[in-house]
C-alpha cells in the first residue's frame, strides 16, 4: 500500500522521538506545514521544504518522497542490483582474495565503442537498457584494464564509472554512486588526465548535492575549478569545457544554500568560458552557452524562496533546439514547468510536463521535482482534472487527492 509524504514524515518523526515543533525548528519550516502534511490536509510542499525535512529527519530525500529506485523493465542479465554488485565488487578491495577472472575482454577500440554507446543510452534516458548492459560493461572494462593497462583503456573505464555514478544517482542510489565516483577518480588518475579527473570531481559534486551535502558539493567543485582554470589565451576547448562544468556544478549547491548572487557569478564565469570554447562534447558530457543558460533557470528556482519570474525570464534566452542531450532538454523543461506553475500558469505547466513525459516516459518517473510539482498542482486544483490525475498516477503520485 502506498503511503503519503505526511505519513512518512510522521513515522520518521515518531521513530526519532521528536515533536512537530522540534522537527520544525531543525528543518527551518513552520510547524503548521508539518502539522498539515501529517494530517493529510496538505499532500505536498515546495521541494526545498521537503529537502529541509529530509535533512532534519536524517534520511535521503528519495526515501521521504517515495522516489522509484528500480528501472521500469526487468533485465535477464543485468539490472540495478547487478550494477551495485559491479560497483561494489568485494574482490576489488585490498586484502580480499578475488576469484580468478576468466573473461575474454574486448580490445581497446571495441571497448571504447561500447562505452560511447552506453553514454548515448544515458543521455537518451534509456535507463532500463543501460542498467542491463552497464554491469557487464564494467566487468569488461576491469578485465580490459588488467590485460592492456594503457592510459586510453583507463580513461574509458573512468567514463564507464562516471555512467555508473550517474545512473545510480538518477535511480535513487547515491551511496552506490559515491563508490562509483571513487573508482572513476582512481581510473582517471591511472589515465594521467587532469581534465578527466576534473569531470570526476564534477560528478562527485552532483552526487554530494543529491545526498544533501550542499556545502561540500560546492566546495569540491569550486576548488577543482580554481585548480584547473586555464590561461584563457591558450586554453583548449576541452579545458574550458571541464572548467565550465565545474563552475556549473558549484553554482547549483550555492543556490540551494540561498547564495543566489554567488551562484549567478559562477554561471557568468561559466558562460564566458562557453562563449570562448563554443559547443564542446568531451569526457562523456557537453558544454555550451545554452547548457549554462539552462542552469540559470534551475538556479533561480533553488533555495528557500525560489524566483520563478527570474527563471522564466532566463528561459526566454534559451533556444530549446540547441540543447544537444535529450535528458538535459527534459530536465530543463521540468524546471520551466515548475516556474510556470509557481507564477500561476497551471495549464502551461501541465502541458509542458505531458510533453516531457511523451519524450522521456522512463526518465520522468525518477524526477522528484516533477512529482513534487504535480502534487502541488493536485492539491490546488479547483475542479477535477482527469489529465492531471492521469499524469499523477503514472508518476506514482496518489491520484485520489
Amino acid at each position: 500500500m502506498n503511503t503519503s509524504i505526511g505519513e512518512r514524515i510522521r513515522a520518521l518523526r515518531e521513530f526519532r522521538d521528536i515533536t512537530q515543533e522540534q522537527l520544525a525548528q531543525r528543518a527551518s519550516v513552520s510547524v503548521d506545514t508539518i502539522r498539515k502534511l501529517e494530517q493529510g490536509v496538505r499532500e505536498s510542499a515546495r521541494i526545498n521544504t521537503l529537502r529541509g525535512l529530509a535533512r532534519a529527519l536524517d534520511v535521503p530525500l528519495e526515501r521521504l518522497v517515495g522516489q522509484p529506485t528500480v528501472t521500469q523493465q526487468l533485465a535477464d542479465d543485468g539490472g540495478l542490483i547487478a550494477l551495485r554488485d559491479a560497483i561494489q565488487d568485494p574482490g576489488s578491495l585490498p586484502g580480499v582474495l578475488g576469484t580468478d577472472n576468466l573473461e575474454d575482454p574486448p580490445g581497446p577500440a571495441e571497448w571504447a565503442t561500447q562505452v560511447q554507446a552506453a553514454t548515448n543510452s544515458y543521455w537518451a534516458g534509456d535507463y532500463s537498457n543501460l542498467a542491463a548492459v552497464l554491469p557487464g560493461l564494467l566487468r569488461d572494462g576491469q578485465a580490459a584494464a588488467r590485460q592492456h593497462d594503457t592510459e586510453q583503456v583507463w580513461a574509458q573505464l573512468a567514463l564507464a564509472y562516471q555512467l555508473a555514478a550517474s545512473l545510480s544517482t538518477q535511480s535513487g542510489h547515491p551511496d552506490w554512486a559515491y563508490t562509483a565516483v571513487e573508482k572513476q577518480l582512481a581510473a582517471a588518475a591511472r589515465a594521467s588526465d587532469p581534465l578527466l579527473e576534473g569531470m570526476g570531481v564534477s560528478t562527485l559534486s552532483w552526487v554530494l548535492l543529491r545526498q544533501g551535502r550542499w556545502e561540500q558539493a560546492q566546495s569540491v567543485a569550486e576548488r577543482k575549478a580554481d585548480h584547473l582554470e586555464p590561461a584563457r589565451r591558450r586554453a583548449t576547448a576541452s579545458q574550458l569545457a571541464v572548467y565550465g562544468n565545474l563552475l556549473i556544478a558549484a553554482a547549483t549547491p550555492a543556490a540551494r544554500s540561498d547564495n543566489h548572487d554567488q551562484a549567478m557569478e559562477l554561471l557568468t564565469l561559466a558562460e564566458s568560458a562557453a562563449v570562448q570554447s563554443g559547443p564542446v562534447r568531451a569526457y562523456g558530457s557537453a558544454f555550451s552557452v545554452t547548457d549554462v543558460r539552462t542552469q540559470r533557470v534551475n538556479v533561480a528556482l533553488a533555495g528557500t524562496e525560489g524566483q520563478p519570474d527570474t527563471a522564466l525570464s532566463a528561459s526566454a534566452k534559451v533556444n530549446l533546439s540547441e540543447i544537444s542531450r535529450p535528458v538535459h532538454s527534459a530536465s530543463y523543461r521540468v524546471d520551466v514547468a515548475q516556474a510556470r506553475y509557481q507564477t500561476g500558469d497551471s495549464t502551461g505547466a501541465l502541458e509542458l510536463l505531458l510533453e516531457v513525459e511523451a519524450d522521456q516516459p522512463e526518465w520522468i518517473r525518477f524526477q522528484t521535482l516533477a512529482a513534487a510539482t504535480v502534487r502541488e498542482m493536485l492539491e490546488a486544483e479547483r475542479r477535477r482534472n482527469s489529465t492531471l490525475r492521469g499524469l499523477a498516477s503514472r508518476l506514482g503520485v496518489d491520484p485520489s487527492l
